[in-house]
């Protein structure tokens, strides 16, 4: 290593530091939580992606029109749809988000978002950020939350991911310091961990949640793992009657398929890197990455989307219409009672039940052996109306 390869390594760390610390202060100087039943109007974005996020997106704004009709026609809920992130788009602009785009996203108070196709090595486009990771860091989405119930078999888990930290704060922004030596890095702030760890353990004590697991790598990873176990920690000890417990990540995905142990769980918090791989091994439980929603909830702010990815392939071999966008209707329960519906959201969950596990009139295969999105939308809207 050259001198000047050493003194540029350390100028571009120095400048991470910076950026991170000036993070953590605008972290401590939010408000609360907006409370949505003060609004006089709830605008919700409806953001189409790309790949099979147009279809799938599409297919649950249609279904959350259904359940918002009165609320639409009052002008008390407005869907505000937003083009604009796709991946060409987004490469002609060169940015995660074009700036115009963002600026739609900030007009609007929660979000109902595609996935987004994110480069990698051996893509045909430039290294731009993930959509969804800019987006969570430039609204400060810092909880994703996945939950996952398989009731036969004993799962009632939900998910609290710290979502703007972690291996993925500066993820595009690591240092190739020498031809040999590449380096990123973890980021761990005391405000971002203890508003993680309270939001689940308000989840548990509101929902009647008796265990709260943390999950870490904190033996090896001794710095910011120890920090965020240790803070979460403390944050448990001022619910005396909810259970903590602390497991590492490599022995929990043992532990999930453990049918002895399993049942166990109930709520976890944990980092981002680890949340995003252990919450698709718990989808696979409840029928695979294509049923599980999610939220990404800030104080401002909020966007609801699928865990799966974009499947361009999908798209390239002309079946998007055959994509399932049963994770996408999960994601619109979790926006109905973010928003203080929770009587549309009960009903449109229990309309998903039947169709997806009861019923089952229709199979969804991802191809013309199976239903198209639209049919599917059509079956739930059909199951809302004859159990409401």
């Amino acid at each position: 290593m050259t001198e000047q390869e050493l003194k540029s390594a350390i100028e571009k760390f120095t400048s991470l530091v910076k950026e991170q610390n000036e993070r953590s202060d605008r972290i401590k100087s939010q408000g609360d939580f907006i409370d949505y039943s003060k609004l006089d109007k709830i605008i919700i974005g409806v953001c189409g992606g790309d790949g099979i996020g147009p279809f799938i997106t599409k297919e649950s704004a249609r279904v959350l029109s259904f359940m918002l009709k009165d609320e639409v026609e009052s002008g008390k809920v407005e869907l505000r749809y937003i083009d604009g992130l796709t991946i060409e788009n987004r490469v002609k602009a060169n940015k995660a988000i074009p700036d115009d785009v963002m600026d739609e996203l900030k007009a609007c108070h929660v979000i109902l978002k595609g996935p987004t196709t994110t480069p990698q090595a051996g893509d045909p486009w430039p290294n731009i950020e993930s959509a969804n990771v800019a987006m969570r860091k430039a609204l400060d989405l810092f909880a994703n939350v996945r939950p996952v119930k398989v009731p036969d078999e004993g799962i009632d888990w939900t998910f609290f991911r710290e979502n703007t930290e972690g291996a993925y704060a500066v993820g595009s922004k690591g240092v190739n310091i020498t031809d040999d030596l590449a380096m990123d890095f973890v980021v761990t702030t005391t405000e971002g961990t203890q508003r993680i760890a309270r939001l689940a353990y308000e989840y548990a004590k509101k929902n009647g949640k008796d265990r709260v697991s943390i999950i870490t790598k904190a033996n090896i990873i001794k710095t910011t793992d120890g920090k965020f176990l240790r803070l979460c920690k403390e944050i448990g000890q001022e619910y005396p009657d909810i259970t903590t417990d602390e497991w590492y990540i490599d022995i929990t995905t043992a532990k999930l398929i453990d049918k002895k142990r399993r049942s166990d769980f109930k709520v976890f918090v944990l980092p981002n890197l680890y949340g995003d791989i252990i919450t698709d091994e718990a989808a696979e439980f409840q029928g695979g990455v294509g049923t599980a929603g999610s939220a990404n909830i800030g104080k401002r702010y909020a966007m609801f989307e699928a865990i799966h990815g974009s499947a361009p392939r999908m798209v390239k071999e002309g079946r998007g219409i055959y994509a399932d966008p049963c994770s996408m209707l999960r994601a619109t329960v979790m926006l109905l009672s973010h928003i203080g519906m929770q009587d549309k959201a009960d009903l449109l969950e229990k309309a998903l039940d039947i169709c997806m596990y009861e019923e089952k009139k229709l199979a969804i295969t991802g191809r013309d052996t199976g239903c198209t999105c639209e049919e599917f939308g059509n079956y739930v809207m059909d199951t809302v109306q004859k159990i409401s």
